[in-house]
């Protein structure tokens, strides 16, 4: 009889090498929000899946970044050491032909006595599949890998074979999860989220790094979902760039915000949206607590 195995997979290394992406195809269906900004990831995001003979409880997280530039930084790093130890398998994911010493800094935050897997994402843009085959054996160089899995976030590609070694290495044991339960966070957290998306995805290119969504209320009526929530800048310069126009970017923001909270959700949303300058949020310990970082 095949046993069974369970446990969790922390998701980690440093920004921008795909970790959200994997994330959502290991899942097949999208859970964490995606930008092309590095740490758009900024909590702990737990996703669920299922299959005859295991369960896999994917934990994202945020880059390890070396740069500790407020309160914020340490607290993800924190956030990220935590995917790490408290994992039964971690699963470090890298960029394909990259590893620079970000890189090797996050390594360093992996506890010795996990089991890891080196996941070379992105081999998708690797023209010459001979040229992944050096990285491969540097990569083997920096830690003793019980496996290195060459994949795409973006293709799907190698990603039954690393569903396999990772399955291979968890322990036997019951679920952790019941076998309907997807993810570990509510709808609230969801909604603030998607929100972030839209701005990091449309302001990507005005918008600094320190903004922030509160979500101020949630409450359902039957199959509509009532929602009011602030967006937090840190600079009265930096409002009218959310605002837009006359609001224009601020209603594109909250309305495809609304749209994939009622793909999310399934059914409707009303959304309210605020802009509203919160000067060293990124430096609050009790704002950041309220918000689940510190």
């Amino acid at each position: 009889m095949t046993p069974f195995r369970s446990g969790i997979v922390g998701l980690v290394g440093r920004p921008n090498t795909g970790k959200s992406s994997l994330l959502n195809r290991l899942l097949g269906q999208k859970l964490a929000i995606v930008s092309p900004r590095a740490q758009t990831t900024r909590h702990l995001l737990t996703g669920v899946l299922n299959s005859a003979h295991c369960q896999m409880a994917f934990v994202d997280s945020p880059g390890f970044q070396t740069r500790h530039r407020n309160l914020l930084n340490r607290s993800l790093n924190r956030r990220a050491g935590e995917a790490a130890r408290d994992a039964d398998v971690v699963a470090f994911v890298l960029e394909a032909l990259q590893f620079d010493a970000a890189d090797r800094a996050a390594l360093a935050r992996v506890p010795a006595d996990r089991p890891m897997v080196a996941v070379l994402n992105k081999v998708d843009r690797v023209r010459s599949a001979s040229s992944l085959l050096p990285f491969v054996a540097r990569v083997a160089r920096e830690r003793a890998f019980d496996a290195i899995v060459p994949v795409s976030a973006a293709t799907g590609r190698n990603v039954p074979e690393l569903l396999r070694v990772l399955r291979s290495l968890l322990p036997e044991g019951p679920p952790l999860y019941p076998a309907e339960q997807l993810t570990d966070r509510d709808e609230r957290f969801f909604a603030a989220e998607l929100l972030r998306e839209k701005l990091f995805r449309m302001l990507a290119d005005e918008l600094p790094y320190s903004c922030e969504v509160m979500v101020d209320s949630f409450s359902e009526d039957g199959r509509m979902r009532r929602i009011d929530a602030t967006l937090w800048v840190e600079r009265e310069a930096h409002k009218p760039i959310v605002l837009g126009s006359g609001g224009a970017m601020l209603k594109r923001i909250s309305t495809e915000a609304r749209k994939d909270m009622e793909r999310l959700f399934g059914g409707k949303v009303f959304l309210q949206v605020w802009v509203k300058v919160k000067r060293g949020w990124s430096e609050d310990e009790r704002l950041l607590r309220q918000l689940g970082y510190a």
